[in-house]
């Protein structure tokens, strides 16, 4: 049982088969070993407090994030909050989930402002965009205005962080990567119940829809990016 100030980390790794598998295919271990601050954007996911409350693993992220919002915007990235948006559950929500639990999945994001419900702590800007979305992935069609607010500032990247892994966070990483941006999952910058569940997502991203990295590894991608502003315009 933990209490609400414990704080706990993810034991997170990724293979190495999986790694040598694609350094046979194509000849280096990370699939983006360059990115363009400019054209970057962290998208923050579900760090609201009903996870912040209910998990230390969520807990545990929220430096590492505030941390890499912070290196992002100052290269003059975005940073993107995105929280879930409350719909109606359907008749296939309470069948799947039971009416309590599909109840209380869909006001998990609050009222209010979505920038208003993100969790305290975190390192929210003026310049920051805030945005809701109504499905599990921010990529999902019609379910947010984020897509569109990041091809209006021209990104071709995303660094995805926050909760849940294996659902909301896994869910966004596929979209995005469907739409054809490169994507960046943030292993230790993203949190899920269990190891197991945490792990699993970050194999299925790294063989197939994006790379996965460590906090410090992002922050040195932001820091080279921004001391090349032209190099990948």
């Amino acid at each position: 049982m933990t209490s609400p100030l414990d704080v706990a980390d993810h034991q997170w790794f990724v293979e190495e088969r999986e790694y040598a598998r694609h350094e046979a295919r194509r000849g280096r271990r990370h699939a983006y070993e360059h990115l363009d601050p400019r054209r970057t954007a962290l998208v923050v996911v579900d760090l609201v407090p009903f996870f912040v409350r209910e998990s230390a693993y969520v807990r545990g992220i929220l430096p590492r994030v505030n941390a890499l919002a912070a290196s992002l915007r100052s290269a003059g990235g975005t940073v993107a909050w995105v929280v879930p948006g409350f719909t109606e559950p359907t008749a296939k929500d309470r069948e799947f989930f039971g009416d309590e639990v599909a109840e209380t999945y869909a006001r998990s994001g609050g009222t209010g402002p979505p920038v208003a419900r993100l969790a305290p702590g975190l390192d929210v800007q003026p310049d920051d965009l805030a945005v809701e979305k109504t499905a599990r992935g921010a990529w999902t069609p019609g379910s947010s205005d984020l897509p569109d607010l990041l091809a209006s500032r021209d990104v071709d990247t995303v660094v995805v962080t926050g909760t849940v892994t294996n659902v909301c966070v896994e869910d966004t990483v596929r979209g995005a990567s469907a739409a054809g941006l490169r994507v960046i999952l943030v292993a230790d910058a993203c949190a899920a119940m269990r190891d197991q569940d945490h792990n699993a997502t970050l194999h299925v991203v790294h063989r197939s829809y994006g790379d996965v990295r460590s906090t410090d590894e992002v922050l040195g991608l932001i820091a080279a990016g921004a001391r090349q502003p032209s190099a990948f315009s």
